[in-house]
């Protein structure tokens, strides 16, 4: 299927994700079935893409006399078979559990037309995995909207053994019609290009604290007051050729050798869970969470994104 061709998505899930990805395909003029598994999960739905558009609106993202018809292009329904309407896309953000969506799939590719594109907002399940149950395989690939959907950018376009190329590079131009930024990978890796690199930072971060070098505060004060400025306009391998590849390359031979390589999860992570310490959503974590300070950070991470929001508009790649 070529992209010109898609004009209707089927949205499975409206929670965390599901509710931003419904959103970003009705903003960008696309009709939208929204399936969620009760009246009440669809009230949910709603409620995050209407706080979503008044968040956009606040801040000039939207007209607001759009708001009316974006809304009217979203359909909350409550079957699969509902959901499978002339669907063009499905895009799944059900729970993160291989065997359901396996399942979910399995199903809606008895409902759907066998030109329709299957995608998985998996954050990293191997896209063969999930597409294990389909006939048509070469028609399935993920596409990993980062949280949260509506203010994140990036879209990970990753194919799974069976992927067709056409399948990917569809999916790769309709995240740019929605106003997204695709990155397609070459093919499946656990994690795929964002998490490894979350993960590769996190796994340095717990170690410096975890040997007694520096406290995690200074570890995320460092973070937030340079790296984190910097990596927003250039990568690390475009920082390494802005700083010079003869320092990055000297740097690495001795401290490459120092760097965390542990191939366990670290302690730090471990016992905190283990004790049910999750971290904001249990109160207390690696840190201490209080409701005023939880609502602080959340409310100055989302005005730094939109703010970013605000630039893309204005800038050129």
């Amino acid at each position: 299927m070529q992209v010109e061709e898609i004009k209707n998505i089927c949205n499975l899930g409206t929670g965390t994700m599901g509710f931003g990805t419904a959103l970003m395909f009705a903003m960008a003029g696309y009709n939208v079935r929204m399936f969620g598994r009760s009246e009440a999960s669809i009230e949910r739905g709603f409620k995050g893409i209407k706080a979503g558009l008044e968040t956009y609106q606040q801040h000039g993202l939207v007209d607001p006399k759009d708001i009316t018809a974006i809304l009217a292009r979203i359909k909350g329904v409550t079957t699969l078979k509902e959901a499978a309407v002339d669907a063009d896309f499905v895009i799944e953000s059900v729970a993160e559990d291989l065997s359901v969506k396996q399942d979910i799939f399995a199903e809606m590719e008895k409902l759907c037309s066998p030109n329709t594109i299957f995608a998985t907002n998996t954050s990293g399940l191997s896209p063969t995995a999930v597409a294990e149950k389909l006939t048509g395989k070469e028609r399935f690939v993920v596409a990993h909207f980062w949280n949260p959907p509506h203010l994140v950018p990036l879209v990970e376009v990753v194919p799974g053994k069976h992927t067709a190329q056409e399948t990917v590079d569809t999916t790769w131009k309709l995240m740019e019609k929605i106003g997204k930024k695709p990155v397609a990978l070459k093919k499946e890796a656990l994690g795929f290009i964002g998490n490894r690199l979350q993960f590769a930072l996190l796994r340095e971060a717990l170690y410096i604290v975890e040997n007694g070098i520096a406290t995690q505060e200074a570890v995320d004060t460092t973070m937030k007051y340079s790296l984190g400025r910097r990596l927003s306009t250039s990568g690390p391998i475009e920082s390494a050729d802005l700083g010079g590849l003869d320092i990055f390359c000297n740097i690495s031979s001795y401290l490459n050798k120092d760097l965390c390589d542990s191939h366990g999860v670290s302690p730090i992570l471990k016992d905190p869970v283990a004790k049910g310490n999750l971290g904001a959503k249990t109160g207390t974590g690696m840190y201490d969470w209080q409701p005023e300070q939880l609502a602080k950070i959340k409310r100055t991470r989302e005005d730094i994104l939109l703010e970013w929001l605000q630039k893309d508009k204005k800038m050129t790649f």
